[in-house]
């Protein structure tokens, strides 16, 4: 029989299942799921035979069948020197066929080199626990030594906890932290000692830092255009005027626009033999509101009988306002890091006939956390808030908090500006006040009209620039 066939019905022979003592490794032997798998795949290459035994001895059958293999066999003799076999096969290979044997006997076999042991299942149980307990005592005969590692960039409590929980302390061995000095205090075996200290090497490096600079660029753009008029008319007839209407009743009167909502107003020029009443002139007042300038057209009969007065006012208004926040900070890689300037509101809340008093946050907050890749690139978990206080809605007195805030998470190049958000807002507003009616005539509509446009638009940009800093 040639070496590879020996092998090669070994091999197969060894995948027959085995328990395993919790803890114990098993030479040659894998765990139950990996040999339900290899079951399943397992492709038998010895010869076909027949085999017909009835209540033959199974020892004798299993020296039968390492004949037939070639195989070198060993039987260990926690197998029973009386059990039988009783089955019937045609064509079968002769490895499935000790298979079969082992399996229906409650039997398992383990190589040792070249040669095929074959035992009860208890006995390789009892094989391997007995196995673990010698490694146990093993470990725990010779003495344990003690070593002192000081740490320079790493906190020794952190590396504790690592060293415990990754289990690479045994089980007599201790480690000791003292934080003063940074220093950790192992008592171990020999060996686990040197790889705790190479553990410990790759671990204490320094780290690079992250220089974080964002930029709040926030532009705010207005446009007003309006364009109004104020005309008024006064007409009378007067005894002193000379242009009575020859009439007992009325002997005397006047025609004039009035303009009841905001009192009277004086329009000039005006007779000063006029009456207060008569001056009342404004008939359609839709003047500008916030011009400083106007244009005014003033006529009147040479007695004074007929005035009329025109005022036109236009305003025309631009505005750019840009506010540009720069907040910067510096941090160590995967170490979170906080910026804030602004101040604090206070804010009045009455309950129970009681004042509290409670502070709220209107400020520039940036929090950072960077992780820095093999790539030079850099990842930043960033929470910006921008707060700042708006008295014209507050509530009790109590401004609210006009707040600008973006959470977000991003992998940037080294030294690279990438934006994280944007807010656009714009707005326009037409208004157009007229007097009904009239303001619809062609041409002369313009006489009762005013008109008003209003431009408005906010533009918020929030840019992050990460530097490493090695």
């Amino acid at each position: 029989m040639s070496y590879s066939r020996l092998w090669t019905a070994t091999i197969v022979l060894a995948l027959t299942l085995v328990p395993v003592a919790p803890g114990a490794q098993q030479a040659g032997v894998n765990g139950t799921a990996t040999q339900t798998n290899a079951q399943a795949l397992r492709q038998f290459s010895g010869a076909p035979i027949d085999v017909d035994y009835q209540t033959a001895n199974l020892r004798t059958v299993l020296r039968q069948l390492s004949e037939i293999g070639g195989i070198n066999l060993v039987i260990d003799p926690s197998v029973p020197t009386a059990a039988s076999v009783d089955l019937k096969l045609t064509q079968v290979p002769w490895d499935q066929v000790m298979d079969v044997i082992l399996k229906t006997s409650g039997l398992t076999s383990q190589i040792d080199g070249v040669v095929l042991r074959v035992m009860t299942m208890e006995a390789r149980t009892a094989e391997l626990e007995a196995a673990t307990r010698q490694k146990l005592a093993s470990q725990q005969a010779p003495d344990l030594d003690t070593a002192r590692i000081r740490l320079n960039y790493s906190p020794a409590a952190g590396v504790k906890a690592l060293l415990e929980d990754a289990r690479l302390v045994s089980e007599r061995g201790t480690v000791e932290v003292d934080e003063r000095t940074n220093i950790l205090i192992i008592k171990d075996l020999p060996a686990n000692i040197a790889e705790i200290r190479q553990l410990v090497t790759e671990l204490d490096r320094p780290e690079p830092q992250v220089e974080i600079e964002a930029r709040i660029v926030q532009t705010n753009r207005d446009t007003a255009r309006a364009l109004g008029v104020q005309w008024g008319f006064n007409g009378r007839v007067s005894p002193e005027l000379g242009n009575t209407t020859d009439l007992a009743f009325p002997n005397s009167g006047s025609l004039s626009g009035r303009v009841t909502e905001q009192g009277l107003v004086q329009q000039a020029p005006n007779d000063p033999r006029a009456t207060a009443l008569d001056a009342t002139g404004t008939g359609v007042n839709l003047a500008v509101p916030g011009a400083t300038s106007a244009i005014g057209l003033s006529m009147g009969a040479v007695n004074g009988a007929f005035n009329l007065d025109i005022a036109l006012s236009a305003l025309q208004r631009e505005g750019t306002l840009d506010i540009i926040s720069a907040p910067k900070v510096t941090t160590q890689n995967n170490r979170m890091a906080e910026i804030l300037q602004g101040f604090e509101i206070p804010i009045q809340v009455v309950a129970n006939n009681t004042v509290t008093v409670t502070y709220r946050d209107a400020a520039l907050r940036l929090e950072v956390t960077p992780q820095i890749t093999a790539a030079d690139t850099v990842v930043m978990q960033i929470v910006l808030e921008n707060g700042f206080p708006d008295f014209s809605r507050a509530v009790n007195g109590n401004p609210s908090i006009n707040t600008q805030r973006a959470a977000t998470q991003v992998q940037v190049p080294d030294g690279v500006t990438t934006v994280i958000g944007g807010i656009e807002q714009s707005r326009e507003t037409t208004a157009n006040d007229r007097t009904p009616g009239v303001s619809r005539i062609p041409l002369l509509g313009w006489l009762f009209k005013r008109e008003q446009e209003t431009s408005e638009s906010q533009e918020l940009m929030v840019f992050i620039t990460p530097r490493i800093i090695r």
